[in-house]
């Protein structure tokens, strides 16, 4: 039986109310509090990949956190940064992460939203109805990322 938004915590989660870090100094203490708690049980989920079945260590979320914030920095070259989104920015559990290559519509009231590139979740995540293509190259990135000698989250 498929999981859904009302059986799966997860999605349930995912599916919920969410804040941007619209300004560059909101995604800052994001990450700020994302690596004080890098011990938390964080799963690293990219989208398209199998969903991770165990959380990251500590220096793998921070590991994380540098890449996609220098990711992010260097390819959404705008004045806000919009495109990062948790459940609460002052004590999140779950983070999106939108691709700034692949934004579509990330707000407004879409029945159907874009999934994010990338999920930062306490809650084990389930595999996302694929409703986009991944590019290849955001792929071998995460594989890059986290490809031999290194622990993959997933």
């Amino acid at each position: 039986m498929q999981p859904t938004a009302e059986t799966n915590p997860f999605l349930r989660a995912f599916r919920g109310s969410f804040t941007s870090a619209l300004r560059w100094a909101d995604l800052d203490a994001l990450w700020m509090r994302l690596r004080a708690d890098a011990k938390g049980g964080w799963y690293l989920y990219a989208i398209g990949e199998p969903p991770p079945e165990v959380p990251a260590d500590q220096a793998t979320v921070e590991c994380f956190i540098d890449e996609i914030d220098a990711l992010l920095r260097r390819e959404h070259d705008e004045r806000l940064c919009g495109i990062v989104y948790a459940d609460d920015l002052r004590l999140p559990s779950l983070v999106k992460i939108y691709d700034p290559n692949n934004l579509g519509v990330v707000c407004g009231s879409s029945s159907n939203p874009p999934l994010p590139g990338w999920v930062m979740t306490k809650l084990a995540p389930v595999d996302l109805p694929s409703t986009q293509l991944v590019p290849k190259g955001r792929r071998r990135w995460w594989q890059a990322l986290f490809g031999a000698g290194r622990q993959s989250p997933s």
